[in-house]
């Protein structure tokens, strides 16, 4: 295993926030006065600033297709995971498992084509490897989560074909408190689950220049409850967590420079555990398994639900600064180190160990108006090492490289037409350290690039054609696994020939890199009583890395890594109309179709066909939301698929906000009031594991 003396991330890091500490400043003004300033009507719309793209300027003008929670509509929507906080936003669904885990699925498309990011950091944990492992972000401790799609998702990664999540929080203060103490205290529970959550934040002063911060969060929850299955509840979907982080920056005039250390825990449950098929092994492309396959110490008895025990650390260093040099508009500085660890216990013994420990370090510039074009560049450097141990030890220890050097620029023609490009170079080295199997390494370089054109013909509306072609190395897992996974209920096996892993025989010299191409239609009409935005998608993907089925016993599948062509093409879509200052309703709905470039099957886990309203009014301190879609049955499936059943899904939601020197929440949401039965598509457990039922969740929050 290869040594450092110190990491070169953090050494680069470290190196730039000391740059951006010696720059001279002087007191940072605020004049925040949002506690005091009227409530405006919905169809007055601000300039909507979106972090994760590299210009502060009003992001529903632009090329690229997002979507925002925060401020009240992420407190009411907050929930246990990420995937289910993001879930009903236009284009996005999750991949639940259970109620302690679930990632956002982004155009059909999810990790690790989908990037999950700590304003702008990568967050090594394991949720990149399986759908079963959490994604290392407590949404009740975000300030806004944005999600990217469009040219500028190049920034993180050619990779993100899909898009970009990126979480936001206050971990790290980036202005001086307007007051010597400020900060907030939440609290949530349900009746499906018999939640208790809570968070709370408080971020203080410490002299003219320093301010601290510390926060921390607390969920529990038993096995949630179903409506229409057999049993009352589901066995192995009860989930904890626990979060804590103590931050400190030095704050100027033009920037900030500071560091936080987090940690988490958590412990949560499995669903869907097949004990009959530990003996199953890959012979060639079909599977053998020991006996009858079934497990009978285990027939005549319960048997508890194995259990995650989860521990993450972790550090991060940020900074900004404007206008450091001439010419140099803003530098951003993103550094951290995260040691992530988590077992997978049955019967009170480690099955299973997944060790992720990483580094990383990114920084980008943004640079003044050259000839017309006004743009950011930067590099990334991530160097990381995942391990598995014990029984499902599925991959060997993987030494992982990255190094990506980026460019977006952007050109204003005139007030109606502008023009923005990107490009990306990156490459990778995958290297497996102390391997029984001496499987090969792996090293290669990606290039993307991307342009898109805006064009605002009428006052308020604008239309952009976007056109992206991006690369993509593969992942340790999908290179170099074999091995039993029974969370999932596979048997997995890695691109890399069958001498080294399992599946039908290959060529590794036939492994290629992703390439998409992406084509990307956007309409929007962003002010006025009616809003809307329309997209349109098409992305043909050369050499796509997906699990194919070869065999399956019940529920039990031997999956094999490998390339294919495919496409994708969807729509999704935003409708809003305030009738009153008090009344407003919207249309929203998403579609994708995912198939071979030369016909045949499906692709597996597509989400199907989501079309729905919201009706939204406001009187004095009160809000209401009533909301219905239909989620349409999901016939196009893949093979050893099933057909997964349609349903509809009402929810209500209302609130009550005092302004004032401090600002009081509470709301009332009801979910899948009609008590439906709800499989999910994208899941691994479509088959065997229901979604949460009927459900109740009252929440408030102080800020102060």
């Amino acid at each position: 295993m290869r040594r450092k003396a110190l990491p070169l991330p953090l050494a680069l890091g470290l190196m730039a926030g000391a740059t951006l500490a010696t720059l001279p400043a002087t007191a940072q003004q605020n004049d925040n006065t949002d506690d005091q300033a009227p409530r405006q009507p919905s169809h007055q719309l601000d300039a909507v600033q979106v972090s994760a793209l590299p210009f502060d300027e009003d992001a529903a003008s632009g090329a690229s297709s997002f979507g925002l929670l925060e401020d009240s509509l992420l407190f009411q929507r907050s929930n246990a995971t990420l995937g289910n906080t993001l879930e009903g936003l236009p284009g996005v669904h999750s991949d639940t498992f259970g109620g302690g885990s679930s990632r956002p699925v982004i155009r059909g498309q999810g990790a690790p084509r989908v990037s999950v990011l700590s304003d702008g950091a990568r967050l090594f944990d394991a949720s990149d490897i399986s759908p079963d492992h959490a994604t290392t972000v407590e949404p009740m401790l975000a300030r806004k989560v944005e999600v990217l799609r469009g040219p500028s998702t190049l920034l993180y990664g050619g990779g993100a074909i899909g898009g970009v999540v990126n979480v936001l929080d206050d971990k790290i203060p980036t202005r001086m408190p307007d007051r010597p103490v400020e900060g907030f205290i939440a609290a949530r529970g349900n009746t499906v689950a018999n939640e208790k959550a809570g968070a709370a934040g408080i971020t203080a002063r410490a002299g003219d220049h320093f301010a601290v911060h510390v926060e921390g969060s607390r969920r529990r929850a038993d096995d949630y409850e179903v409506n229409g299955f057999t049993a009352p509840d589901i066995d192995g979907t009860y989930a904890d967590s626990d979060n804590v982080s103590v931050g400190a920056s030095w704050i100027g005039e033009r920037g900030y420079l500071g560091m936080a250390y987090s940690y988490r825990s958590d412990i949560y449950g499995l669903p869907g555990h097949s004990h009959e098929f530990e003996g199953c092994g890959a012979n060639g492309d079909q599977l053998e398994c020991d006996g009858d396959g079934h497990d009978h110490d285990h027939e005549h008895g319960a048997h508890e639900a194995p259990f995650v025990d989860l521990d993450a650390r972790r550090i991060d260093l940020r900074g900004e600064y404007r206008q450091p040099l001439p010419g140099i508009e803003k530098v951003k500085v993103r550094s951290s180190h995260t040691d992530y660890r988590h077992h997978e216990i049955e019967e009170g013994e480690v099955g299973t160990t997944f060790r992720h420990k990483g580094y990383e370090t990114r920084v980008e510039a943004e640079h003044a108006p050259i000839g017309g074009w006004h743009g950011v560049v930067g590099f990334q450097y991530a160097d990381h090492q995942f391990n598995t141990q014990g029984t499902e030890a599925l991959m060997p220890k993987t030494d992982t490289e990255t190094l990506g050097v980026f460019a977006v620029e952007h050109y204003r023609f005139s007030e109606q037409w502008h023009l923005e490009v990107g490009a990306r170079h990156e490459h990778q080295r995958l290297d497996p350290v102390e391997d029984p199997l001496d499987r090969p390494s792996y090293s290669d370089s990606a290039n993307s690039l991307s342009a898109a054109l805006t064009w605002a013909f009428r006052p308020d509306y604008n239309v952009s054609l976007s056109a992206t072609r991006a690369q993509r190395m593969p992942h340790a897992q999908e290179m170099y696994a074999r091995g039993v996974h029974l969370a999932t209920n596979t048997y997995e096996c890695g691109l890399v020939s069958s001498s080294y892993t399992c599946g039908a025989p290959g060529d590794d010299s036939a492994i290629h890199k992703e390439t998409s191409r992406n084509i990307g239609l956007n309409l929007r009409k962003i002010r006025g009583d009616l809003t809307f935005d329309i997209g349109l998608f098409h992305n043909q993907v050369d050499n796509y890395i997906y699990a194919r089925t070869l065999d399956q016993i019940e529920e039990f599948r031997l999956i094999k890594y490998t390339q294919d062509d495919v496409e994708f093409t969807g729509a999704e879509a935003e409708m809003r109309y305030q009738w009153t200052p008090r009344w407003s309703t919207t249309v929203f709905g998403d579609i994708v179709k995912a198939q071979f470039s030369h016909g045949g099957n499906e692709l597996p886990r597509i989400p199907a066909k989501r079309l729905g309203g919201r009706v939204n009014t406001y009187w004095r301190a009160f809000d209401g939301e009533l909301e219905f879609y239909r989620v349409f049955p999901q016939n196009d499936i893949a093979g050893y698929e099933s057909r997964t059943p349609g349903y509809d899904m009402l929810n209500a939601t209302l609130s009550y906000t005092l302004e004032g020197a401090q600002r009081y929440s509470v709301y009332l949401r009801g979910s899948n009031l009609l008590g439906e039965e709800v499989w999910n598509h994208t899941s691994f457990l479509a088959r065997t594991v229901p979604e949460p039922g009927r459900n109740l969740t009252v929440g408030m929050r102080m800020e102060f």
